[in-house]
């Protein structure tokens, strides 16, 4: 099955064009040297032949064809390489050691043509030749033995043949290994994607420990399964959320609407009933609302209000806005730190978030404390916080209460929808900003880190 999968796969076909313009590539090498040393070696031994033919025709000029016979017979002798055949009128064998005029080598120019020699093992030599008519009419033949250099080339041929075969199935071998394992990866993944889809995200794509780029994007896969699995938890647990939150007031308001339902009609009591049901369809509203506002933040669509604007103008009327609210509960509200401290931001949004962490600090507080809104230069960029000594959050709980809906008290019977911190979280990422919950010794700091703003 693996095998069949193998041979249809889009890698192994590829593989296949792959081997095959490799292949067409190394003949083309092989083919070039080929071509190249043969042109050399046959070169040197054309330079040969006509060196000789030279100094034939050069003793045919001082001394006719008696010169030339005695010089042949003369070469002859020596008993090398040297093919010389020297024919009068009607091809009679004057001189040389042919014994007749080659067949098939009519006019003047390059030949070639085996000739029997019994002492060889092959019975055979191959003669390369050139053939000249003298001014006489006698015809001059002058060529070598070329045997060797036809062996020669015929085992380059060989070899060169045999390695282009070898290198060719090499390469057929690996990628059939590699397009193997690719596939068996591969389907790997594709078994662990329909587990997913029929079972759920529990299962994860399994790892073979050898840290390979198939092992790296098996980790990426399983962190990204890992995430959206949170991600789904999340989903649900801000579902249960949403649906307790709402339980409470519409149930609130039903009940009121049946009780003036089936009561006689009274004015006053209407009234006051149409006022209590707005308040609670407010508050929904309100939810609803910030929602939006949170998605918003969060699609980035907000940063073409982006202008430099200073913190301490922001955070001052933050502290303004809710000083009357601190003094109902007898809580000290004051700002401290530089007297400029510049973002690149936006204003509304940058005011939402610190708001929110005012709100927060007052009501989670300490009756009768302080909180306090600092903005300052550090040297990491602008940093807004706000402390309150109050009862804090606990350190395992600090990256859970910026989660949409998220409450420390899992009643949720106290005022509010666990959304504030969310809109902080959303507005500090948009601004590229690092949120820190530290431990204030009574109280909890929450500190908001600006990247630098540019000069």
């Amino acid at each position: 099955m693996l095998l069949a999968k193998t041979l249809r796969s889009s890698t192994f076909r590829l593989a296949l064009i792959a081997i095959g313009t490799f292949g067409l590539i190394v003949s083309a090498i092989f083919a070039y040297v080929y071509w190249s040393t043969l042109s050399y070696v046959r070169d040197r031994s054309d330079r040969a032949i006509m060196t000789e033919q030279a100094s034939l025709d050069d003793a045919y000029a001082r001394s006719g064809r008696d010169g030339l016979t005695a010089l042949i017979a003369q070469r002859i002798a020596n008993k090398g390489d040297q093919v010389y055949l020297l024919v009068g009128p009607g091809s009679v064998v004057l001189a040389g050691n042919l014994k007749q005029w080659p067949a098939d080598t009519a006019g003047d120019g390059w030949t070639e043509f085996r000739i029997s020699l019994p002492q060889l093992p092959s019975g055979t030599a191959l003669v390369r030749a050139v053939t000249k008519t003298l001014p006489g009419g006698d015809r001059l033949l002058v060529g070598r033995d070329i045997s060797d250099l036809d062996g020669f080339m015929a085992q380059i041929r060989a070899a060169g043949i045999a390695v282009v075969v070898l290198i060719i199935g090499l390469a057929a071998a690996a990628s059939i290994g590699v397009t193997r394992r690719t596939v068996g990866r591969i389907e790997s993944i594709n078994a662990t994607s329909r587990a997913i889809m029929l079972s759920g995200l529990d299962q994860r794509i399994p790892l073979h420990g050898s840290h390979d780029e198939w092992d790296r994007v098996a980790e990426n896969l399983n962190l990204m399964l890992d995430r959206i699995q949170t991600l789904m938890g999340d989903v649900k647990q801000v579902s249960e959320n949403i649906a307790h939150d709402l339980r409470t007031p519409l149930t609130r308001m039903r009940g009121r609407l049946e009780k003036a339902y089936h009561a006689p009609r009274n004015g006053e009591g209407d009234a006051a009933l149409i006022g209590d049901t707005i308040a609670d369809l407010d508050a929904v509203l309100g939810m609803f609302a910030s929602i939006t506002r949170i998605s918003e933040i969060e699609t980035r669509a907000r940063k073409g209000a982006f202008r430099t604007v200073n913190l301490v103008e922001i955070a001052g009327e933050v502290v303004e806005l809710y000083d009357a609210a601190a003094e109902e509960v007898t809580t000290h509200l004051d700002l401290a730190g530089d007297p400029a401290v510049l973002v690149t931001g936006d204003r509304d949004l940058l005011f939402d978030a610190i708001a929110n962490l005012v709100d927060n600090a007052i009501k989670h507080g300490r009756p009768g404390g302080r909180v306090t809104v600092t903005c300052d230069n550090d040297e990491g960029g602008p940093v807004i916080s706000v402390a309150d000594d109050g009862p804090g959050i606990p350190a395992e709980q600090h990256d859970r209460v910026f989660k949409r809906f998220y409450r420390l008290e899992q009643s949720r019977y106290t005022p509010g929808n666990g959304l504030g911190l969310s809109l902080v979280a959303a507005v500090a990422s948009l601004h590229g900003a690092r949120i820190e919950l530290r431990d204030n010794a009574p109280g909890l700091l929450c500190r908001l880190v600006f990247p630098p703003t540019e000069t």
